[in-house]
């Protein structure tokens, strides 16, 4: 894995290569190099280790995923802010099997981080309203739990919306 700066600047050094071969008229050439450089350009804002715990977790195989993000050494160094959201989001998934204290406070950077899409955000944020309600905190789940159904714009989430509020009932 390559720093975030460092894939720009291969970025731009691959970019000036297929100018020079776009100038000596090689127009194929230089479009196929330009490729090249798209592809560190979409990595800069997809990060690949992410990319691919992202595919362990939709399996349900959590060491792969734990394996994946482990790769990352030093997220703030080398991830983008959005990216630090999905990292700590997926730490706080993983987590909230095991440990749920020490989901929370994943989940809650991630939400504070920022996510960059709505469902994820809202999944994040029921997460944290189901945790809030297994710790009796009814007031914090239940606002919890309104956030993330204005941001589940799809119903993705209704059916685990319901059954919470059946289980806040009995609280």
């Amino acid at each position: 894995m390559f720093h975030k700066n460092i894939k720009l600047i291969l970025a731009g050094l691959i970019s000036v290569w297929a100018v020079y071969h776009f100038a000596q008229g090689n127009i194929m050439n230089g479009i196929s190099i330009l490729l090249l450089a798209g592809i560190f350009v979409l990595f800069y804002f997809k990060n690949e280790f992410i990319l691919l715990a992202f595919l362990q977790l939709r399996k349900q195989n959590f060491e792969g995923t734990k394996k994946w993000l482990d790769y990352i050494k030093n997220p703030e160094a080398a991830l983008i802010v959005k990216q630090q959201g999905y990292y700590n989001y997926l730490h706080g998934i993983m987590l909230s099997q095991k440990n749920i204290t020490q989901s929370e406070k994943y989940l809650r950077k991630a939400v504070k981080l920022g996510l960059s899409m709505d469902h994820d955000l809202a999944m994040a944020k029921l997460q944290l309203a189901g945790i809030a309600m297994t710790k009796r905190r009814k007031r914090e789940a239940t606002n919890l739990m309104a956030e993330a159904k204005k941001l589940d714009k799809h119903g993705m989430l209704k059916e685990q919306m319901q059954m919470m509020k059946q289980q806040m009932k009995k609280i």
